[in-house]
């Protein structure tokens, strides 16, 4: 089913009932005013939340049932991973860490989507992306463990590290883009960014130059409708958040983020049109955060158990899973045997976490300058007196 949002990029007089623009004195006919341009915001959706069809043109992807199913046993690791790192916080064996629940289908399809030369430059919760790039869970642990060492994950190289400072990656990604279009490269550079980081000045700087010098940028706004306690509503009172990409003179579109078959249309299309050098696309993937912002969080405080309750009701697991179930390529008993084998795989990345050894007090130093300055010098120096001294 497809939906169109149409934004005016001026707009008509009205004139009826006697308005008149503003601009118009009495006794003196209006000029009229030319539409100079119009613009769709097209929205994507192949599966319901009751897991139906609602169209039938299937993208290559999805036409191949034993594909769509390794992306979705990759959604239930993810989810039983999640749930793990939660209660390992909950029990003090880990820093806060930012929860990634309902967001599975926009997570996974990104890194499912990607080649690997191409570059990621993360927020901080898209571990499904990054799983299907090859980052092993036990680093994720490691860095919410306060272990500087999981930012030097395995995967590809060129990826960029986790990202706390808001919006600040799409400017990382805009960067790789213009380096691998100066080289001539078929690569792109993939950049996620939630509802409250679109309204920063990165954002909107990196689509721009994006736009401008027509660079392979995909950049996808997981649209979770909440900026920690701040809603959707109050972040902009644009109709949708991909119009934001028209402005910059780029292929923008809003598809349900909670429909991994349509995440990976959409995906698919935008990586092939950036490799082919036909410039960037934003991507809105409409979802919602079930969790907690973070585990420093209590979403309770500001949100409606009501709203919460209706997401759960869209949710991108049960979706795909009951359209897989109709289709035949999975049933209950592979379900639970897949979620046995998870919890086991989870529980051995968790142990692995847990039976690193500690890194030296000092260490805290050790990448965040080339060469330190002289205060951060005598800093470590101290600390490593300190930790002499059994501090």
């Amino acid at each position: 089913m497809l939906q169109r949002v149409r934004r005016y990029a001026a707009m008509r007089l009205a004139n009826r009932g006697g308005d008149r623009h503003p601009c118009h004195p009495p006794g003196r006919e209006p000029t009229r005013v030319t539409t100079v341009a119009t613009f769709d915001i097209e929205y994507v959706q192949y599966l319901d939340p009751e897991g139906k069809l609602v169209r039938e043109d299937l993208p290559e992807f999805a036409q191949d049932p034993a594909r769509v199913v390794e992306v979705y046993k990759q959604m239930s690791f993810l989810r039983v991973f999640d749930g793990k790192a939660v209660n390992l916080q909950r029990t003090g064996k880990l820093g806060t860490y930012a929860s990634c629940l309902g967001h599975e289908a926009a997570h996974v399809s990104i890194g499912t989507a990607m080649h690997e030369d191409d570059c990621f430059a993360p927020m901080y919760r898209e571990y499904g992306a990054q799983f299907a790039r090859g980052v092993k869970p036990r680093e994720v642990l490691m860095y919410w463990g306060g272990d500087e060492r999981g930012n030097d994950f395995s995967g590809p190289a060129h990826d960029f590290a986790w990202c706390v400072p808001i919006a600040t990656q799409c400017l990382h990604a805009a960067g790789a883009a213009l380096a691998y279009k100066i080289r001539k490269e078929p690569r792109v550079a993939v950049s996620v960014v939630g509802d409250g980081g679109s309204s920063k000045g990165d954002f909107y700087g990196a689509i721009n130059v994006a736009g401008a010098m027509q660079l392979p940028l995909v950049a996808v706004i997981v649209n979770n409708q909440w900026a920690i306690s701040v809603p959707r509503r109050m972040q902009t009172s644009a109709h949708t958040l991909a119009q934001k990409g028209i402005a910059a003179g780029i292929e923008s579109v809003q598809v349900d983020g909670n429909d991994l078959i349509a995440m990976r249309a959409v995906l698919d299309h935008a990586l092939k049109r950036a490799r082919h050098g036909h410039g960037p696309t934003l991507i809105e993937a409409v979802t919602y955060r079930l969790s907690d912002h973070t585990t420093a969080d209590d979403a309770r405080r500001y949100r409606d158990e009501a709203e919460v309750k209706a997401a759960w009701a869209r949710e991108p697991l049960s979706r795909l899973r009951k359209y897989l179930a109709g289709i035949g390529a999975w049933d209950e008993a592979r379900e639970e045997a897949w979620k046995l084998e998870c919890m086991a795989r989870v529980d051995e990345e968790i142990n692995a976490y847990l039976a690193s050894k500690p890194q030296p007090l000092e260490s805290m130093f050790d990448t965040m300058y080339a060469e330190l300055p002289h205060d951060l010098r005598a800093q470590r120096e101290q600390a490593q007196e300190w930790e002499k001294r059994g501090g």
